[in-house]
């Protein structure tokens, strides 16, 4: 398999997820712990306030890092433990300084995510992401943070999947801050475009000049009929994608929810600021979405499952329907196809050419449990991850992308958002009642792909 000079081999985890300790050393809340301490928005009432206790347990689950053989760990910075109240919290930022500095101890490159959706509720509170200042307050963040970790960090991400942030948490409410209002998603994700280009240009130019800066996209790989895919393209991919790459919001997009907003919020000069320069763009794939216009007569649902008539995270496409897929599917319900990965690299390929590639989220989640003799055996995720391997392999090979790096979701078994504790994605099986860390077998396959450079035992 041939790869290039310095090819990122990485698991990725997410700070709400793993850290716990919600109260200690001077953090303050977010906006997931209010969205998961109110009744009836979490499966079973799950809440991060220990999740898999790693702010505790960092030391040992840097050691399993360094026992899989990953040669980057992609971890992110929680924002109401380093800065509560806009102040920054010393305790908060040595225990992210202690963490990567033992990642480089064992030859992990750090790769920071500056925002992975722990919005500090201070801030929600006074409008949140719909609020044009809270992109300033992020650069803000952003330069304390470079300034404490500086180049020690290899990649900085300012943000994981925008798109889940402004549509789900402010279109469909399933995710914190759980509001249902589309312009203010629209709005959102204009302001978290700007907060990109503000935090980019920041770091660059005061902070950490030396390293890699990037962001991360949950792309929607689209199949089905044009118009559906070019609709739904435009509100899940485009409306950052375009303006993040120099070329502004699509006209069609403006034109698709015009009933809704004029856009008056995009001021002169933002699109430029949006589009800073990037290192390498993130991409987080996990299924494609089958779609077509809506034939009348059949129900209709939105890619999370919500049935018409509910709130949708996809603005503007009114008429679409998200189609249920055949062939295997993880405990999210969501179809495994692999090609879908392989066609999405080639496409980004084809449409922005020149742009180097980061795989910085790919995984599944399945029903794992220790069988008698403690062994978890994972063979669906195994089969997942062969799969998937192979298709960047052939992306990279056959059709020349330039990908940088590949990171599994996840390290650790962890708190899946809105579905808590029932959803486990981990390569390393967590015990929640007793954090007790256990290696899956798809730990064992995902060491020994590494030491074959990629090609699957």
């Amino acid at each position: 398999m041939s790869l290039p000079d310095g090819f990122l081999w990485g698991a990725a985890t997410a700070a709400y997820q793993i850290e716990g300790a919600a109260d200690e050393d001077g953090r303050a809340p977010s906006i997931w712990d209010t969205f998961s301490r109110t009744p009836g928005k979490t499966l079973n009432g799950d809440t991060g306030d220990v999740a898999t206790d790693h702010y505790h347990r960092w030391r040992e689950d840097v050691a399993a890092m360094a026992d899989l053989g990953i040669s980057a760990y992609r971890f992110s910075i929680s924002w109401p433990r380093v800065m509560p109240g806009g102040t920054v919290n010393r305790k908060g930022v040595d225990f992210y300084s202690r963490l990567v500095d033992a990642l480089l101890d064992n030859g992990i490159a750090p790769v920071a995510t500056l925002y992975h959706w722990d919005l500090p509720q201070e801030l929600e509170d006074a409008g949140g992401w719909p609020e044009r200042s809270t992109a300033f307050r992020f650069a803000e963040y952003a330069v304390q943070m470079g300034k404490a970790l500086g180049d020690r960090v290899h990649t900085w991400t300012t943000l994981n999947e925008p798109w889940c942030s402004a549509f789900l948490g402010y279109a469909a409410g399933v995710h914190a801050p759980g509001r249902t209002d589309p312009v203010a998603a629209l709005t959102a994700a204009h302001h978290l475009n700007l907060a990109h280009g503000l935090a980019s240009r920041a770091l660059r130019e005061e902070a950490v000049p030396s390293a890699l800066h990037s962001i991360t996209l949950n792309l929607h790989h689209l199949r089905g009929e044009p118009e559906a895919v070019r609709r739904v393209g435009a509100v899940s991919n485009r409306v950052f994608l375009d303006p993040l790459t120099g070329r502004g919001y699509p006209a069609d997009l403006l034109d698709d929810t015009a009933a809704l907003t004029d856009w008056a919020f995009v001021r002169d000069g933002d699109e430029k600021t949006a589009a800073a320069p990037l290192d390498v763009l993130g991409v987080n794939y996990y299924s494609p979405t089958l779609v077509r216009t809506w034939d009348g007569v059949s129900p209709r649902a939105n890619a999370d499952g919500h049935k018409q008539g509910a709130a949708t995270p996809f603005v503007g496409c009114e008429g679409i329907d998200f189609l249920d897929q055949p062939g295997p599917h993880t405990a999210m319900g969501w179809p495994v196809d692999a090609t879908g990965l392989e066609e999405m690299l080639l496409g980004l390929r084809r449409d922005r050419p020149g742009l180097p590639l980061m795989i910085t989220e790919n995984g599944a989640a399945f029903a794992d449990e220790p069988g008698p003799d403690g062994r978890i055996r994972d063979r669906d995720r195994i089969a997942y991850l062969r799969d998937h391997l192979a298709a960047m392999r052939r992306a990279i090979e056959a059709g020349g992308v330039d990908v940088r790096g590949y990171f599994a979701w996840s390290l650790l078994d962890n708190f899946e958002w809105a579905y808590g504790y029932d959803r486990r994605f981990g390569l390393i099986h967590v015990d929640y009642a007793t954090g007790e860390r256990r290696w899956k077998d798809s730990a064992h396959f995902y060491k020994d792909a590494i030491s074959r450079g990629g090609d699957p035992p």
